[in-house]
């Protein structure tokens, strides 16, 4: 056999076998590049939006009243009705006293017999004065009669003023309302025995031209609450709290805004909360003393990154995103989001900034570094649902 024929042979084994692993590697890479899977990404962008939060409150009129009689004695009519809009001055009770009555009389009696008596003393000292002058009698006679009479003048001023106060006693009898509102319960019927000592009143007025409701937020929710208003100190503050909405037990919102009036300088230690008051005004009296509603609290931020909740995942009590890095690999990432939540997107506050590109959603079996074949959506498409 030739020399170049036999080497050809001694090669062609090596040849074979380089070629069937570059085949290999070939088919490796093509199945590399099968697995890389395709997942839903979308690009983040800052916005404007408006977050609301609601506290549940309970509304109480601007007066609650409480109507108490303050003489003993048995109702003897009752005026009004429960529920019943009243003014201030207007009847609501009458108690049958007739104890009372026979005072005014008894008084009245007091200063017509002490003005007799002033008359007399009066006559006693015009008759003494001329006598003394003509020096008929001692000066010592007309010293006594006038004592007598500043005595009898001071006695009609005590009875007059018992007339005053048994009229006053008198007056007790008819219970009058205090001020405008509107008619609580009322416990006590026609012919009850009362007394100042009931510990239930007659019945409540409750003036609800305007209402305040009262609700509470938790230390860290009003750290957060003012800090987002400007002003050097809470009074400021409050002041460039924009208005805020109640919702009410159905779930309808009242018509007019109400304004937070007040925050409580203190928090309850048993419960970690502060107490807020806000006012609105009530000119159709819908609201009532002792009813539920939800205060609803605007809040306007500009420049903020929303995401939806669907792509993050708890961990040890914290939040993580798969962000996509230029090389196509995903990268498992910390993000810190507000308490306040805009409907399901999260307030992102550190962690992400605009352009990041975060995946959607079907990232459950993903792991850091991983790459990934990016399917673009729309920011819009994602926003919908808060952009509607």
């Amino acid at each position: 056999m030739k020399p170049r024929i036999q080497s050809f042979y001694l090669l062609l084994p090596l040849l074979l076998i380089i070629s069937s692993c570059g085949n290999s590697d070939q088919k490796k890479a093509g199945a590399a590049a099968s697995q890389v899977q395709s997942y839903p990404v979308f690009t983040i962008a800052t916005q404007a939006t408006d977050l609301e939060t609601d506290y549940p409150a309970t509304l109480e009129g601007i007066q609650n009243v409480d109507i108490r009689p303050k003489v003993d004695g048995f109702i003897e009519k009752i005026y009004v009705d429960e529920g019943a809009t009243v003014k201030k001055g207007q009847l609501l009770f009458s108690i049958n006293a007739p104890q009372y009555e026979q005072l005014v009389r008894t008084a009245s009696a007091s200063i017509s017999s002490a003005e007799a008596d002033v008359n007399s003393a009066q006559l006693q000292v015009n008759k003494t004065k001329p006598l003394v002058e003509k020096d008929i009698i001692s000066k010592y006679d007309l010293d006594a009669a006038q004592l007598t009479l500043q005595s009898r003048k001071a006695a009609l001023a005590q009875a007059k003023a018992e007339l005053v106060n048994a009229r006053v006693n008198l007056g007790y009898t008819r219970i009058t309302s205090p001020v405008d509102g509107v008619i609580g319960s009322i416990p006590f019927k026609t012919g009850s025995l009362v007394s100042s000592s009931n510990a239930s009143p007659l019945t409540t007025v409750s003036n609800i031209s305007r209402v305040y409701a009262y609700f509470s937020m938790n230390e860290k929710q009003l750290l957060e609450f003012t800090r987002h208003y400007k002003g050097a100190n809470l009074e400021a503050k409050l002041k460039n709290i924009p208005a805020v909405s109640l919702v009410l037990a159905d779930g309808t919102s009242y018509a007019g805004n109400g304004k937070i009036e007040s925050i409580n300088g203190l928090i309850n230690t048993s419960t970690g909360s502060v107490s807020l008051r806000a006012t609105f005004s009530n000119p159709a009296t819908l609201l009532r003393s002792g009813a539920s509603a939800s205060v609803r609290i605007p809040q306007h931020l500009e420049n903020i990154i929303l995401i939806p909740q669907k792509v993050t995942t708890d961990l040890q009590g914290k939040k993580f995103v798969y962000v996509l890095d230029g090389k196509g690999n995903v990268k498992n990432t910390e993000v810190q989001v507000m308490e306040l939540t805009k409907g399901n997107f999260y307030v992102v506050t550190k962690g992400l900034k605009a352009g990041d590109k975060v995946v959607l959603e079907g990232f459950q079996s993903l792991k850091d570094g991983v790459q990934i074949k990016a399917e673009e959506k729309s920011t819009d498409s994602v926003y919908s649902e808060i952009n509607k």
